[in-house]
């Protein structure tokens, strides 16, 4: 039951997200407004729903499935990158750099202590 009232939020979330990005005209994605909406929420509440990360722990192995459509969108929009590939790479290298800077941060930041610890302290073979 925790899984679908946590498929709910995250779907509450993304309709108010649509809503707010038709109403304010905004040059967002309705799923990119619904999740920078959830994460205020979130902020604001200062712990997480359990709900929600039980159905984020399910969509987690998911997540290479849920990007291959835009991924494969891309093939049939090819001809109006043209021109543009400087700017497209540039925005792949700076995104997957912040991408890796934010996971190691994250990493640094919510590893227990303990558990950092033990690895430095392990003998290399």
């Amino acid at each position: 039951m925790k899984l679908l009232r946590g498929f709910l939020w995250l779907l509450v979330f993304q309709l108010i997200g649509h809503a707010v990005v038709e109403w304010l005209s905004l040059p967002v994605s309705h799923a990119m407004a619904g999740l920078l909406l959830l994460f205020a929420w979130l902020l604001v509440k200062r712990r997480l729903n359990e709900n929600v990360a039980t159905a984020s722990q399910a969509l987690l192995p998911l997540l290479a499935m849920l990007i291959m459509p835009g991924v494969v969108g891309v093939f049939f929009v090819i001809d109006e990158f043209a021109g543009h590939w400087t700017a497209v790479l540039i925005a792949l290298g700076v995104g997957t750099f912040l991408s890796v800077l934010t996971t190691l941060w994250l990493m640094l930041r919510f590893m227990p202590k303990e558990a950092a610890s033990s690895d430095e302290r392990k003998p290399q073979s």
